[in-house]
């Protein structure tokens, strides 16, 4: 068992082994194995910080995506191994450091899981912390803690496929009574899409296109309908349960099945465009959509993205594209079309208030301007994290949206 953890980690798992306590998790060791092992229950790294004791936790992209090797490495100075992945979370304070206040144990909290300046121990924020950029930290290296841009990315934090772990009280952010756990786990995630939308508000008069109707995608529509955006949002789904639940979000029109060609006369047909067939298979749309949200971040969607997207729209990239392969660049110069990362969440002003994404998907769900605790349809124990897994990886057979780990006090709908 030892064996499969990186060298380094060695040392340390053994001393920990010897003093420490443990509970089981869902490992990753950063050599593509995923095991269910017992490791040392992370401590609390200052004084500042707590332990929360999972009620549940989801299963990302991002997660499948470094389980099945299909993420980027480029990314891997940024993280620190080995570690327990979980970033999507809802949970209850089990222990408070003593800087701790604010908080008491017992309450249910979800956290921003960035391991920012505050979290990693820093008085002065860098340039871009200051600026309310978090996601954009200068110091995922440096600091109190290991690397990691996440918990769930770095040895020292622990993360949600665990009984338990530990959060700077900067990450922390109350559940509202009001919410329940399965509204309260996709608070991270529904913080992605705000801030992808925030960050790159239409405008009404816009029409907008949602390339993928995964949760980020589904997400996105429902952020854009929750802050108020009067936009015509089209959604590409690929199975019918997730064009039934963009409908449900708010879509006014979601294109089902099409990909390629069709997709692009369907766009074109509904914006008044011209498809133009070049030479040696590619597509030129003449017209197009105001913006795109690309929520899958493959090489089909990007090259969809910026084929569909009129002389001076923006595509914003919310799903992960790591290293796309034959797409045509000829958009960007061509007719000037603007491509934006988005990344994670930031501290966004709305509706008069400033707070981070995340904190403010929460106020949103609790003022009831949306609903989304539905999307949340499938929950596993930990133990049965390989049924999860394939469940997830085959969603158009199993009807999944969003699967999470539960468990013990987690409440169901």
């Amino acid at each position: 068992m030892l064996a499969l953890q990186i060298v380094e980690s060695v040392p340390r798992y053994l001393l920990a082994k010897a003093v420490g306590r443990w509970q089981p998790a869902a490992y990753w060791n950063g050599l593509g194995l995923l095991q269910l092992r017992d490791v040392p229950e992370p401590r609390l790294l200052t004084p500042e910080w707590v332990r929360i004791t999972t009620r549940y936790s989801g299963i990302c992209g991002s997660d499948v995506g470094l389980i099945t090797l299909h993420a980027s490495p480029t990314t891997s100075p940024l993280v620190s191994f080995p570690f327990t992945l979980g970033h999507e979370v809802t949970g209850q304070i089990s222990e408070l450091g003593s800087a701790v206040d604010g908080f008491r144990v017992g309450q249910r909290v979800t956290v921003n899981p960035l391991l920012a300046c505050a979290a990693r121990g820093f008085r002065e924020p860098c340039s871009e912390c200051a600026r309310g950029l978090p996601n954009r930290c200068l110091r995922f290296r440096e600091g109190t803690i290991a690397p990691g841009i996440m918990i769930g990315f770095c040895r020292d934090t622990g993360g949600g496929w665990s009984a338990s772990f530990v959060a700077h009280r900067a990450q922390l952010i109350p559940i509202p009574d009001q919410l329940t756990d399965e509204e309260a786990v996709l608070a991270e995630p529904f913080g992605v899409a705000l801030h992808a939308v925030l960050q790159n508000r239409p405008p009404d008069t816009a029409t907008v296109l949602v390339l993928g109707a995964g949760i980020i995608g589904l997400l996105t529509v429902a952020a854009l309908r929750a802050i108020g955006s009067q936009a015509h949002i089209l959604v590409t789904a690929k199975y019918p349960f997730q064009a039934r639940a963009a409908e449900r979000l708010g879509a006014d029109l979601v294109l089902l099945g099409r990909t390629g060609p069709a997709l692009y006369r369907e766009i074109a047909r509904l914006t008044g465009a011209r498809g133009l067939r070049a030479r040696f298979g590619r597509w030129l749309v003449q017209g197009g959509v105001d913006q795109v949200f690309d929520c899958v971040g493959s090489s089909r969607s990007v090259h969809d993205a910026l084929t569909l997207t009129r002389a001076g729209g923006r595509v914003v990239l919310v799903g992960l594209a790591s290293d796309p392969r034959n797409v045509d660049w000829t958009p960007i110069w061509l007719r000037e079309v603007e491509i934006r990362g988005s990344m994670a969440y930031a501290e966004e002003e709305l509706d008069g208030i400033r707070a981070s994404s995340i904190a403010h998907g929460v106020r949103l769900m609790a003022e009831r301007r949306v609903e989304l605790g539905w999307l949340v349809t499938h929950r596993f124990a930990l133990a049965e994290y390989r049924e999860a897994l394939a469940t997830v990886t085959g969603k158009g057979a199993n009807g999944v949206i969003k699967a999470v780990f539960a468990f013990p006090g987690g409440n169901r709908v």
